[in-house]
């Protein structure tokens, strides 16, 4: 079993950053290898990939929507992954989700097994 806890949301103006932080417990990365993904889910809208990143951390994979503005990076040996947002859009208010696979290959779809509850993020124009 994984756990999962987002934080980092908030309110930011249009143009603005934010980093958001998944800790993740349970399972040790440093002796797991666990796929990590960010998703959200705006209001009215189906749930959307962003991006996901490998066990290892060197093969990432992002959705055209957030291409050259999001960066995901993961920390093992802190069992943390982040999601650095910038140039940041109305259209990328939502509900941000860490998810997370035990498997060693890139998991660019929806097949996660563990799932955070989620931080609000919300851009004003």
């Amino acid at each position: 079993q994984v756990q999962l806890v987002e934080s980092g949301g908030g309110l930011v103006q249009a143009g603005g950053s934010l980093r958001l932080s998944c800790a993740a417990s349970g399972r040790s990365f440093s002796r797991y290898a666990i796929a990590m993904a960010w998703f959200r889910q705006a209001p009215g809208k189906e749930r959307e990939f962003v991006v996901a990143i490998n066990w290892s951390g060197a093969e990432t994979y992002y959705a055209d929507s957030v291409k050259g503005r999001f960066t995901i990076s993961r920390d093992n040996g802190k069992n943390a992954v982040y999601l650095q947002m910038s140039n940041l859009k109305p259209e990328d208010t939502a509900v941000y989700y860490c998810a997370a696979r035990m498997t060693t290959i890139l998991v660019t779809g929806y097949e996660y097994d563990y799932w955070g509850l989620g931080t609000q993020v919300t851009v004003s124009s």
